[in-house]
């Protein structure tokens, strides 16, 4: 199981990076698209949106389900990866370089809250 020790996690599966201008970019775990096979459509927020913590933004639809994706923190969509919707195989290719969208966080220490790539591992019995 891939958890690169770089990222934050949340319990539902998202991965987040804080990037050197403090925005966020935000994926879907390798687990999760593991759990959810081939993932054949992406419905991801628009830009200029605002979402809490733990507010569903996006769906993911695979072969076996249709799940929610959430907010790992308060903030604004600033962007969102079209190439990934046009293609969304690439998610179950490569989850941690296929992201889905981009937050400007409300407080960026939030995501420091999150879990670690090794309280992760463990959530997931990895």
């Amino acid at each position: 199981m891939n958890i690169p020790q770089n990222l934050y996690y949340t319990e539902s599966h998202e991965w987040v990076r804080i990037e050197s201008d403090g925005t966020i970019t935000i994926g879907i775990t390798d687990h999760a698209q593991e759990a959810l096979g081939d993932i054949v459509f992406l419905e991801l927020p628009e830009a200029g949106k605002q979402y809490g913590a733990g507010e569903a933004c996006a769906v993911v639809e695979s072969v076996k389900a249709a799940s929610d994706i959430y907010a790992p923190v308060a903030g604004e969509i600033i962007a969102a990866n079209n190439d990934v919707t046009s293609a969304p195989e690439k998610v179950n290719s490569d989850a941690y370089s296929s992201w889905l969208f981009k937050m400007k966080p409300a407080d960026v220490s939030k995501v420091e809250a999150l879990l670690s790539a090794d309280a992760y591992g463990k959530n997931i019995g990895a």
